[in-house]
């Protein structure tokens, strides 16, 4: 594939997923605000309402990713980037329109089941990039989604307060559907897979399934991730809790949370493509351990500080390390998937490490009954050190047993 058109793509992809990530962290902060105007401050079902919508879209999205997977397999994964940026956009449209907060649950419901923008993105990356460059593009996509992890609670209670939570959530869908046609347009696929020639002869969804567990190096990534998964689901139910008891009676509790995940995003930012590059030139199980027992080792340190000024290097330290373990871990089922099933593949990885998340939600919640929050800090960063031993407890095998990139001399669509 002509560079150019590869850059073309590339500058698409991160569009698309910068934005479409800024969607949903504008949205999720005010999601507790939004369901009090649906229900009424004074319902006392509005937390269970704001669980249930916090989780329905993992639940659909857990079942529906294998789905477009082999979806994209058949028909191409242009589509599917094309798909989930119009899922999105349609979900956010009618959150705005919902006059209940079970309207709202079932809009989330359908964003999980036809959104999934960060995994159609990475399997068409992953099966379009120029030979030797994988970890580097999907490491760059992975900033994409802390750059918009980044930006999105920052602007978005500046905009709600201007000009209300049904507004934003529509200007949100106007532009995540602009971005869809925009990768509509610009995306180029190899012609063999845009016109249907891998509709014959791909491994089903259970095929795949045992396929990857049967492989022990993904088996061994894709346990690690949802360690990993677990983790950061676990601390982020905690984690504002935690900085309100070591922040003490001070009004600005808020602001501090805002900071310390405005901090850890950033650095996740600056740190993807970097561990992008180390990942083409040196070994993903190491660099997988590396960054998964320092994003552990950092977590547990920071119930040692007793000033909420000292976590900010902490969580520097986390967000530089955490940036590298999903990228790898999509780099490595990648690598170990062929043409005809890698979109299935990365979809049911991304379906493992959604009920990661499930996990680490619902154990996170459960732990702060039985536990101090301190104790439970360290729970979390405990799981990350787990992860980093199951990533290197097998023998890696060498990049080009698995490479499934090729040059090709196709022309572009």
């Amino acid at each position: 594939m002509d560079y150019r058109i590869w850059k073309q793509n590339m500058v698409t992809l991160w569009t698309g997923q910068f934005v479409a990530t800024a969607g949903l962290t504008v949205m999720v902060p005010l999601l507790p605000f939004y369901i009090a105007d649906l229900a009424g401050t004074n319902d006392s079902f509005n937390h269970w309402w704001m669980g249930l919508c916090l989780a329905a879209p993992a639940i659909t999205m857990f079942i529906f990713s294998p789905v477009w997977g082999r979806i994209g397999d058949h028909w191409g994964r242009k589509w599917m980037v094309v798909r989930a940026l119009i899922g999105l956009a349609v979900s956010l449209l009618l959150m705005g329109f919902a006059q209940t907060p079970l309207q709202l649950f079932l809009c989330r419901l359908l964003q999980g089941a036809f959104g999934g923008v960060v995994d159609a993105s990475a399997a068409f990356a992953s099966s379009e990039a120029p030979q030797g460059k994988n970890g580097k593009i999907l490491g760059n996509l992975h900033s994409a989604t802390a750059a918009g992890s980044f930006i999105g609670p920052l602007l978005g209670g500046i905009l709600a307060d201007f000009c209300g939570y049904r507004t934003l959530f529509m200007v949100m869908a106007v532009l995540t559907g602009l971005c869809s046609c925009l990768a509509a347009w610009m995306l180029t696929e190899r012609k063999g897979y845009a016109s249907g020639v891998q509709s014959k002869g791909n491994p089903s969804i259970a095929a795949a399934l045992v396929a990857l567990f049967q492989n022990r190096e993904t088996r061994a990534f894709i346990l690690a991730g949802i360690c990993a998964q677990s983790g950061i689901y676990g601390l982020t139910v905690i984690f504002a809790p935690y900085i309100q008891s070591l922040a003490g009676e001070t009004p600005y509790t808020a602001t501090w949370v805002g900071t310390l995940q405005a901090v850890t995003w950033l650095s996740t930012m600056v740190a993807a493509p970097w561990w992008g590059k180390q990942n083409d030139c040196k070994s993903v199980q190491i660099n997988f351990f590396v960054a998964a027992f320092g994003c552990g080792i950092s977590i547990c340190l920071q119930v040692i500080p007793h000033a909420v000024g000292w976590l900010i290097p902490l969580r520097m330290i986390q967000g530089m390390c955490f940036a590298a373990l999903l990228p790898s871990v999509y780099l490595q089922v990648s690598r170990c998937s062929g043409d005809r099933d890698r979109s299935t593949k990365i979809g049911l990885t991304n379906s493992c490490l959604t009920g990661g998340q499930m996990i680490g939600s619902l154990v996170g919640a459960g732990l702060t009954g039985w536990l101090p929050l301190p104790a439970v800090m360290i729970c979390m960063g405990i799981l990350f050190i787990l992860g980093a031993c199951l990533a290197v407890t097998r023998r890696e095998v060498p990049f080009k047993e698995h490479n499934p990139f090729r040059v090709t001399s196709h022309t572009s669509e």
